[in-house]
C-alpha cells in the first residue's frame, strides 16, 4: 500500500477521494498514427513497477492532473455493450489478471482511432488501481493514459574531477497529456469516469474522448449547474434581445442577478430562479421556451431542481462577460448597481451616465 497525496473532488452529488493508492499492475504499448503509417508496438508483459520510488513517481504522473469535478460515463448509441472501452474495463474488473490481454485490445482500438494527421504517437498505459474512494465506497479503478510529448532534460555528470552535460528526451511527470480513470461504480450506467486531455483542442482532440473512450457528461450537480448557467447566459445575451427591446445595461443586470442567484443559493429551483431573476411574466414564458430549445440543440436535460456545484459555478462564471463596449476604445464594466447607470441621448449623441459615492 502506497501512502500518497490526497486528492479530493467535491461536487454537488459525488466525491472522489484517492488517499492511499495501490498501483497493482501496469502495461505499456506504443500507439502510432495509423494515417501516417506509424506502427503499433505491443509489449509482451507487464511493466516492472516493483521499485517503491518508481511507484511514487508513477502515481504522481498518472493522478495529479485529475483536478476537475466534471465526470463522465461511457456510452454507445446502440447500447453500452458496444463500447469497446466499457467491455475491456468490465473484463478487467471481473478478473484483474486479464489486464494485459485487455490492454492489447485497447491499444489496437486506440490505434484504429488515431488517423487524424495531427495526432501524435506515444506510449499508451493501462493501469490497475485499488483503494479509490467514491462517495464513501472503496472501489478499484482502471486508468488509461497516453504520453504524446517529450521534454528535453539535462544530466550533469561528474567525471574525473570535471563536470559534463548530456541531454535526454523523456516524459515530464508534471505534464500528463491524456488520461482517463474508470471507477468501478455505477457499472450499469457506464461507470463513473474522469478524463484529462491537456494537448489537443481542435478537431483532432475528439479522437480521445469521442472516438476512443466514447464518453458523455455524467448527469450530476456539476453538469446541471454548468448547463443551467450556460442556458441562462445564452438566453440573456442572444434570445432576449431578439424578442424584446432590452438595453446592454439591462442585459448585464440580468447576468449579474443570475450569477448572484447561483452564488447565494445551495440548490437551484427553476421557478424560483425565473421569478427572482427574470421577474416579468412574458419574459419568463420566453425563458421556459428557450430552455426546451437549448436542451434539444445541446442534447442535454437540465433538471428543474438540483444541488448547485460550487466548482462548476466558479468555472462557468468566467464566461459571463459584463462589459459594454462603446465605439472602439471605451468599455464600461458593470458588476452590480444597475440603478446607478443611466442611458440617454442628447444633441451630442448617445451617452451613459454613472452615479457613484466614492472614487477608488
Amino acid at each position: 500500500m502506497m501512502n500518497y497525496r490526497q486528492y479530493k473532488h467535491y461536487g454537488a452529488s459525488i466525491m472522489i477521494n484517492i488517499v492511499k493508492c495501490n498501483l497493482e499492475v501496469a502495461t505499456a504499448h506504443f500507439v502510432g498514427n495509423r494515417n501516417e503509417a506509424e506502427s503499433l508496438f505491443l509489449s509482451s508483459s507487464f511493466l516492472n513497477t516493483g521499485n517503491k520510488e518508481l511507484r511514487i513517481v508513477l502515481l504522481k504522473y498518472f493522478l495529479s492532473s485529475f483536478t476537475s469535478d466534471e465526470y463522465y460515463q461511457l456510452y454507445h448509441d446502440s447500447g453500452i455493450e458496444f463500447n469497446v472501452v466499457y467491455g475491456a474495463a468490465s473484463k478487467i474488473f471481473d478478473d484483474p489478471e486479464t489486464l494485459h490481454e485487455q490492454s492489447v485490445n485497447l491499444a489496437k482500438h486506440l490505434y484504429e482511432q488515431s488517423s487524424h494527421p495531427k495526432i501524435k504517437g506515444g506510449e499508451f498505459y493501462t493501469v490497475y488501481f485499488r483503494d479509490c474512494i467514491v462517495d464513501g465506497d472503496t472501489v478499484d479503478a482502471v486508468g488509461l493514459f497516453k504520453s504524446e510529448n517529450k521534454d528535453t532534460f539535462l544530466r550533469v555528470l561528474h567525471e574525473g574531477g570535471n563536470f559534463n552535460l548530456e541531454s535526454e528526451q523523456g516524459i515530464n511527470i508534471k505534464k500528463l497529456d491524456k488520461g482517463c480513470l474508470i471507477f468501478n461504480k455505477e457499472r450499469e450506467n457506464g461507470y463513473v469516469v474522469a478524463v484529462v486531455d491537456n494537448t489537443n483542442r481542435g478537431i483532432e482532440a475528439q479522437y480521445w474522448m469521442d472516438d476512443f473512450l466514447h464518453v458523455r457528461q455524467r448527469k450530476d450537480g456539476y453538469a446541471n449547474t454548468q448547463n443551467a448557467m450556460a442556458m441562462a447566459k445564452n438566453f440573456v445575451t442572444k434570445a432576449l434581445p431578439e424578442q424584446f427591446e432590452v438595453s446592454k445595461a439591462d442585459q448585464i443586470d440580468l447576468l449579474n442577478r443570475s450569477l448572484e442567484f447561483f452564488k447565494e443559493n445551495d440548490t437551484f429551483e427553476m421557478e424560483e430562479f425565473a421569478n427572482e431573476v427574470i421577474e416579468q411574466p412574458e419574459v419568463i414564458e420566453s425563458f421556459r421556451q428557450y430552455k426546451r430549445s437549448f436542451e434539444e440543440e445541446n442534447d442535454v436535460v437540465i433538471d428543474d431542481s438540483f444541488d448547485i456545484s460550487d466548482y462548476a459555478f466558479r468555472r462557468q462564471q468566467r464566461s459571463y462577460k459584463r462589459v459594454i463596449r462603446l465605439d472602439r476604445k471605451i468599455q464600461i464594466i458593470i458588476d452590480g448597481n444597475r440603478d446607478h447607470v443611466e442611458q440617454g441621448e442628447d444633441e451630442r449623441g448617445k451617452y451613459y451616465k454613472v452615479y457613484y459615492s466614492e472614487e477608488e
